[in-house]
C-alpha cells in the first residue's frame, strides 16, 4: 500500500518544490512502499537507527519512533533496539534517542494498564465521562448499567483522578451506594480521614454528607455508584480535593475496621461494609 505523505510540499511546497516532490512522492510513495521488499516495520527500524547514529533526534526522529510503533515495534523491542546500536552510534546518541523513544511509547503503557484494569473485572470501563469532566481532576469513565428502577453506574478512574468535594440532597430518600470492583481508592467525608477503598468495599453515604471519592496516585479504580431512590434528589458540586492533601493520602488513609460499628470506628456515616460469601444485603436486595 503506497504510503501518502505530504508534508514535503506543505513544509517546503513553494521554496523547494522538486525537493518536496522527491520527499512525498518517490521517498514516501514509492520507496516505503516497495513492502514486497521490506515491511513497514523494517523500514520504520531501518530509518529510526540511521536517524539516530547522525545524532538526528529531533522533530523528524519523534515523527519515525512514532511511525515505528504504529508499524507494530513494541517497547521492548525499541529498547533493545537502541541498546544494540548504541555500540556502533555512540553512547550519548542513544541517551538522547531513549529520553524521545519513552515518551512516545508512554502512551503504550497508558493503554495497557487500562487494559489491565478491564481484565481485572466484569464490568466494562465505558466512555470518558465528558459531560462530568468539569467535576473531576484527571480522566474518568462512565458505563450505564442500569437506568431503569434504579440507577447503576461504572465509574472508572485512571491513576490520580478523583471528583469534587460534594454532596447528594434529597427531599427524602436519596444518597448513594459505592461498590468498589476494581483497582485501589480513596473515599472521604468533610472532616474526616480518608479511607482506603479496595474490590469488595462498600460505601453508603446518606444524603447531606460532604465527601469525594477516586483513585489512589499509582492505581486506576473502579466502583459501581448506585443511586438510591429519593424525592428530589440532586448533587451539589463543590471544589476541587486539594493536591498537596490528596498526595499526602497513602500515608494518612487507612482501611476501615470491619466488624465494628460506627461509634466503635469514631467514623459515623459512611462506613464501608465488607461483603460476606460475595453478597451484600442492602435496599437493592
Amino acid at each position: 500500500m503506497a504510503v501518502k505523505q505530504t508534508a514535503g510540499r506543505e513544509a517546503l511546497g513553494a521554496f523547494a518544490p522538486q525537493f518536496a516532490e522527491l520527499n512525498d512522492d518517490v521517498l514516501f510513495g514509492q520507496v516505503w512502499s516497495r513492502e514486497d521488499k521490506l515491511s513497514l516495520r523494517d523500514r520504520s527500524i531501518v530509518t529510526v537507527v540511521a536517524l539516530m547514529a547522525q545524532g538526528l533526534t529531533d522533530s523528524s526522529f519523534r515523527y519515525h519512533l512514532t511511525t515505528a510503533r504504529n508499524n507494530g515495534v513494541t517497547k521492548t523491542e525499541i529498547a533493545e533496539i537502541l541498546t544494540h546500536a548504541a555500540f556502533y552510534a555512540g553512547w550519548p546518541k542513544a541517551w538522547a534517542a531513549f529520553r524521545m523513544a519513552k515518551e512516545v511509547w508512554a502512551e503504550d503503557n497508558a493503554a495497557d494498564a487500562k487494559a489491565k484494569h478491564q481484565n481485572e473485572m466484569v464490568f466494562p470501563i465505558g466512555a470518558p465521562n465528558d459531560a462530568f469532566a468539569k467535576y473531576f481532576i484527571g480522566q474518568s469513565y462512565l458505563a450505564p448499567l442500569s437506568t431503569q428502577q434504579v440507577g447503576i453506574y461504572n465509574v472508572t478512574f485512571e491513576p490520580g483522578c478523583r471528583n469534587n468535594w460534594h454532596i447528594h440532597h434529597a427531599k427524602s430518600g436519596g444518597g448513594q451506594i459505592l461498590v468498589c470492583v476494581a483497582g485501589r481508592g480513596y473515599y472521604q467525608e468533610w472532616g474526616k480521614p480518608a479511607q482506603e477503598l479496595l474490590p469488595g468495599d462498600v460505601v453508603n453515604i446518606p444524603v447531606g454528607v460532604k465527601h469525594w471519592h477516586g483513585a489512589a496516585p499509582d492505581s486506576w479504580f473502579s466502583h459501581l455508584a448506585v443511586e438510591v431512590p429519593g424525592d428530589k434528589t440532586s448533587n451539589e458540586w463543590l471544589e476541587a480535593v486539594d493536591n498537596t492533601v490528596y498526595f499526602k493520602l497513602r500515608q494518612q488513609a487507612r482501611r476501615p475496621e470491619y466488624g465494628k460499628t460506627e461509634s466503635d470506628t469514631g467514623m459515623g456515616q459512611g462506613v464501608p461494609e465488607k461483603r460476606q460469601g460475595g453478597s451484600q444485603k442492602s435496599d437493592l436486595s
